[in-house]
């Protein structure tokens, strides 16, 4: 098994890091630290700017918190982002990194770069269950979905590897859930990760300038709608049932009419 996967190593997980956690999840952190509830809403808020807007790579970066906080941080979290174990850039200037978690699992991430915008392609799971014909990732099996911390972490990461903290311009604009794996079906996860990614105090990206990729899970459109609030795009493929159940299988339980 292990010559299968070609010896991926799992990546020792030491300290629990901060970053990529959701707002809820850094609440859930910090409240378990015994900060005075007075400080607890001071306290996010001056971490997630470091984590989000700063980009910190280290907890003693974070100087308007007192050494002796950021001493107590230090036993408990650290900053560590998933690992790029493969980096190809095209002549074009798109990027495409092969990004390991600490489980050993792997998934893709993509930078593409345009004249007027720079758009980030976001996976949301590990493999995938449905099979399309026409997709890579329909060939692998579904090993799992992706953590909310792991789909935000894709962004940091590529800020990280563009240099782009703290500049004037940005160069990823808009972002994709069109990666590995369907998003509808990881749904709880890419809810967090989107509502992270376009949260004001931080990473800031306008809902306008993030699309949801689905290939038809019906009953979770709506919802979608109600609780994220982005750009939709359905991956049609096909205008009659007879020809888009052989392309995109997922049609056979939720046909074009229903869609």
């Amino acid at each position: 098994e292990g010559q299968k996967m070609h010896n991926k190593e799992k990546i020792n997980q030491g300290l629990k890091s901060l970053s990529g956690l959701n707002r809820t999840e850094l609440e859930k952190e910090l409240s378990n630290m015994n900060i005075p509830n007075s400080q607890v809403n001071m306290r996010i808020s001056q971490i997630w700017n470091w984590l989000y807007a700063r980009g910190a790579k280290s907890i003693d970066e974070m100087t308007n918190l007192s050494k002796e906080f950021r001493e107590k941080l230090k036993k408990r979290f650290d900053l560590k982002r998933p690992k790029i174990v493969k980096q190809e850039i095209s002549t074009d200037g798109t990027r495409k990194w092969l990004i390991r978690f600490l489980d050993g699992s792997e998934i893709e991430t993509v930078y593409i770069p345009d004249e007027d915008r720079g758009t980030l392609c976001v996976s949301s799971q590990v493999g995938c269950t449905l099979n399309c014909t026409f997709c890579y990732t329909g060939t692998q099996r579904l090993v799992r979905n992706l953590t909310s911390q792991e789909i935000i972490s894709q962004l940091i990461i590529a800020k990280d590897t563009l240099k782009e903290w703290n500049k004037p311009i940005r160069q990823i604009t808009n972002i994709v859930m069109m990666g590995m794996g369907e998003p509808l079906y990881n749904f709880e996860n890419v809810r967090d990760g989107i509502l992270t990614f376009s949260d004001d105090a931080g990473l800031s990206i306008s809902k306008r300038k993030i699309t949801l990729s689905t290939s038809g899970i019906v009953p979770k459109i709506e919802p979608a709608g109600n609780e994220i609030g982005v750009m939709l795009a359905v991956s049609l493929h096909a205008t009659n049932n007879d020809l888009r159940d052989k392309l995109v299988p997922i049609n056979k339980k939720y046909p074009i009419e229903e869609l």
